[in-house]
């Protein structure tokens, strides 16, 4: 079995995603119901809470992609960034391909495909993301005084992160990302 039930009752394939296996809803939903940091944080904050504040950084041409920035993770879930780094690491050193980043990058070309967004995503998305970062582990991450090589060079974001509870950011999200759809698309018909 290659696939996952969604919180719509729809299969998700991970072998085989398609843009019509995807859904707005379940996005909304699962990233909302997703602690960042594996839980490691001072109280709930979401993957969507997240994408939401992603999004605000950016300039509104790319406010859809940074919404969109972590949607794989409704579907693959997101693994701390040191296992995944040890995990492209050891696949690399066996001359394969790590089967996360493939299945996830499967899941990533489905969602491109239904929402029409370039799969490459523009550095003003990748830098939104690490200035969220480091805004997240200010706001809301342990005191330690180990660096994190990441965020050389990159400052927070001056307002403090208030954490939604799931359900506020699941409607929330949801409604940006369906008002973003109808504003990008139109502005794509137009142009």
């Amino acid at each position: 079995m290659s696939w996952i039930l969604t919180r719509s009752g729809r299969k998700f394939d991970l072998a085989r995603p398609n843009a019509d296996m995807v859904d707005t809803t379940d996005i909304a939903h699962s990233l909302s119901m997703q602690c960042r940091f594996n839980g490691h944080t001072s109280s709930f904050y979401s993957v969507a809470q997240h994408c939401y504040l992603v999004a605000d950084l950016v300039p509104a041409e790319y406010q859809l992609a940074d919404l969109l920035h972590d949607a794989t993770e409704a579907y693959v879930g997101d693994l701390v960034r040191p296992l995944k780094e040890g995990m492209r690491d050891f696949a690399n050193s066996h001359g394969d391909e790590c089967l996360y980043d493939l299945t996830e990058r499967r899941v990533w070309i489905a969602i491109c495909q239904r929402f029409d967004l370039d799969p490459i995503l523009p550095e003003c998305v990748k830098h939104a993301d690490l200035i969220a970062l480091a805004t997240e582990k200010r706001d809301l991450m342990p005191y330690h005084p180990e660096p994190w090589p990441c965020l050389n060079g990159i400052e927070p974001y001056a307002a403090f992160i208030d954490p939604w509870q799931p359900s506020y950011a699941a409607i929330h999200y949801h409604h940006r990302l369906l008002q973003l759809l109808a504003t990008t698309h139109r502005g794509r018909a137009v142009a």
